[in-house]
């Protein structure tokens, strides 16, 4: 428990630098209320030597989760990040839980417990970039769960974090760059998924091709030197109903797609046959 709490404070004097180095305002100075954990609090935090890190910790009240792999631990200024989040992310469960029991207990409502659960993953271990996915899964008291995915893109030599999306030179441009590859790729696994052809023409969201904006987009690696590859994920409701789950659309990168990333970043990228 000392471990964990160690940690949880060490993120919080981390929380108002301003780690992706835009230069960006610090967070409002006021205190925000603190959840007390129930006395039948349970937590376990591991860091191993090569850096990775594995946080659990189950209250009355909430269950939360996080993880980050040792190619994220070790880079300090990134670890000393995803802490950080881990910490913000803590506080908003264990504050949400504590308001959503005072709430069901007046309203004479049971209790479900909320969670949260984080665990980043490698996409690709570049010479000079680190890309992960972060999966996400909630729970607040609902009929079900949610689910999410979201990319973060290290700059080893910038020292920087950034969304794989802003490789690009701008949402749109990609959108561009993949034509109908997404969607019509989209389209196979809807079908596929429902055992019938998405209708043409339809108005229904969830035959629709979503936009970019509602997409989370991965930049992965087949040999392990430059960004060949993307991953375009739509999570659940974005691109069909609940029961369908998220989509995940894979897609080599192309002379397109590469006329869309930043120069900047260009020499980053190489196409895929």
């Amino acid at each position: 428990m000392k471990r964990l709490i160690s940690v949880f404070a060490l993120a919080a004097a981390l929380a108002g630098c301003d780690l992706f180095g835009g230069g960006g305002a610090k967070p409002d100075p006021t205190p925000t209320p603190t959840a007390t954990p129930s006395p039948a609090a349970s937590a376990t935090a591991v860091a191993t030597g090569s850096g990775a890190r594995t946080v659990s910790e189950e209250t009355d009240d909430f269950l939360f989760e996080y993880a980050y792999p040792s190619q994220a631990g070790r880079i300090p200024e990134l670890a000393a990040l995803l802490d950080t989040r881990m910490a913000q992310n803590r506080e908003e469960l264990a504050t949400g839980a504590v308001q959503a029991r005072r709430e069901a207990r007046a309203n004479g409502f049971p209790y479900n417990k909320h969670s949260y659960s984080a665990d980043w993953k490698v996409v690709a271990d570049l010479p000079g970039w680190l890309s992960l996915s972060q999966d996400v899964d909630t729970y607040t008291g609902g009929a079900h769960g949610n689910s999410a995915l979201e990319s973060l893109v290290w700059d080893k030599e910038a020292g920087k974090a950034m969304d794989a999306i802003a490789l690009f030179s701008s949402p749109q441009a990609l959108d561009d760059a993949l034509g109908d590859r997404f969607c019509d790729a989209l389209n196979r696994e809807r079908a596929r998924r429902r055992e019938a052809p998405v209708p043409e023409n339809s108005d229904d969201e969830f035959d629709k091709c979503p936009a970019i904006g509602e997409l989370e987009v991965l930049v992965g690696s087949s040999n392990r030197r430059t960004f060949n590859r993307l991953t375009i994920y739509a999570g659940p409701y974005v691109a069909g109903p609940y029961v369908e789950g998220a989509y995940e659309v894979n897609l080599n990168v192309d002379r397109a797609i590469l006329g869309a990333v930043k120069p900047e970043y260009r020499a980053a990228f190489t196409a895929r046959n």
